[in-house]
């Protein structure tokens, strides 16, 4: 904590069916620190390659506090101060002088069977470090720090863990699919991307692993276990979308990571090759497309102009194979009875705002097949499409997913389309195809959106069956 306050105060809440206060700590002697100069020279800027090393203050978690997320909340001054700032509710989650942390059960696995994974990762990516009245501009995308490497340390640009930014993704994403959880009864307990990457046993006593909103950075480690709790029959929800897209490489103790993306390096953007793309082959990526573990890819989805979230289409998904069980009692039709083909979503802002797809072919009845040639495994079943062509006049580039892709990949190799589906390869994978179905599923926009959310949690974190 850094502060030119005398003193402070810590409120903790727990994000759950709503969010719930649980204490106040301090007041704490306040110090202040400055950030570290950005090593470009950038003026108003601060260094996000680098630890900030501002004062630490260890508070104990109370031996009664149940596993979940939750939030801190640093109000500076006296107490008389602070007893005029008022608790927060879930409208207060989003802000400034806030950060998220996450409490781990004592036995993992023993109350619940589903395991929510909290892309942190990604989080950290995005971070800007600034405050309410400081635009530090200083993240992976904003004067990113890139570094040639060396033995014992990779190319690419170098983002520390150890820096402020306060509350955004976990407000948009996360807090209303939380609470959704926990009203309709689901027991969940809680990771990060760390956790997963440094515990080998860590998805060990789960039925189910989630991954939630905006998923983007994953590291080698993360994947591989993922991948082979799915072989060994877990089962995974991607209710998120432009997943597993960079990967990363924890450094200094994991206190940091590397990755070597497109972003811009000195006067030069894009920055290629830009090794950790998981698709392309090397030298110019990692040579293992996402899509192996999603069944989909941001190589075949892409994200709508403008501001985030931005505006966008609201038709939602044609439904395809309504008789399959993740469909069961929507009501939602696939044409097969004549009748034209329902929506699933339709008229919510669904699809963004990134989608991932798989590449398809239409067979003689029109129907969307995942075509296998990127990736996609065999068994992936496309239940639901939404085509990308055209939405805007200016998303033949949008739709590639990401600014520079015709850079890679300059010819059109077919159509592109957020794509919900699943395969199974011992256990189930279902993927979502967009960053914002757990915002439809949680703020209960669309009734279909909820039953499939549903259907596909009482399925996969269930006792195992012959058919998963």
């Amino acid at each position: 904590m850094s502060t030119d306050a005398d003193e402070f105060r810590v409120r903790f809440y727990r994000l759950g069916r709503e969010l719930a206060f649980m204490a106040e700590s301090g007041p704490f002697p306040g110090v202040y620190a400055p950030p570290p100069p950005h090593p470009d020279g950038v003026a108003d800027h601060a260094s996000p390659a680098v630890a900030w090393d501002w004062p630490r203050y260890g508070i104990p978690v109370p031996d009664d506090w149940p596993p979940g997320v939750y939030l801190a909340h640093f109000i500076e001054g006296d107490d008389r101060r602070a007893r005029a700032v008022p608790l927060l509710d879930d409208a207060g989650i989003e802000g400034h002088e806030r950060e998220f942390f996450l409490v781990r059960p004592r036995h993992p696995g023993k109350n619940a069977r589903i395991l929510y994974k909290k892309s942190t990762f990604t989080r950290h990516a995005y971070n800007r470090s600034d405050r309410a009245d400081a635009q530090r501009a200083s993240s992976l995308y904003d004067n990113p720090v890139h570094q040639e490497g060396g033995p014992g340390m990779p190319r690419g640009h170098r983002l520390s863990l150890h820096r402020p930014g306060g509350v955004i993704d976990l407000a948009y994403w996360d807090a209303p699919f939380i609470a959704w959880l926990e009203r309709s009864g689901y027991d969940v307990e809680y990771c990060t991307d760390l956790d997963l990457h440094e515990d080998p046993e860590l998805l060990t006593p789960y039925r189910l692993l989630l991954s939630v909103g905006h998923d983007e950075y994953w590291s080698a480690d993360m994947r591989a276990r993922v991948s082979a709790f799915v072989r060994g029959g877990g089962n995974v929800a991607f209710f998120s979308a432009n997943t597993c897209w960079w990967r990363v490489h924890p450094v200094d103790g994991n206190t940091a990571f590397v990755s070597d993306t497109d972003h811009r390096v000195g006067e030069v953007y894009p920055h290629l090759p830009a090794t950790d793309l998981w698709w392309p082959a090397p030298p110019d990526g990692v040579g293992e497309p996402e899509n192996a573990l999603t069944g989909v890819s941001f190589r075949n989805g892409g994200m709508w102009p403008g501001e985030w979230p931005g505006d966008r289409p609201r038709a939602g998904y044609r439904v395809q194979h309504a008789d399959h069980w993740v469909y069961e009692g929507t009501g939602l039709r696939d044409g097969s009875d004549g009748g034209p083909p329902d929506a699933l979503g339709a008229g919510t802002a669904l699809i963004g705002y990134e989608c991932d797809g798989a590449a398809f072919v239409r067979d003689e009845d029109g129907i969307a097949r995942a075509s296998g040639v990127d990736g996609t495994p065999e068994s992936f079943l496309i239940l639901g499409i939404y085509l990308l062509d055209p939405v805007h006049d200016d998303f033949h580039h949008l739709k590639w997913g990401h600014w520079n892709c015709p850079e890679r990949e300059p010819e059109i190799t077919g159509p592109r389309a957020a794509t919900m589906g699943l395969y199974t390869a011992g256990g189930t994978v279902f993927t979502a195809g967009t960053t914002d179905w757990p915002v439809v599923c949680g703020r209960e926009l669309d009734a279909g959106v909820v039953r499939v959310t549903r259907n596909v949690l009482d399925r996969l974190a269930g006792p195992a069956t012959a058919d998963r």
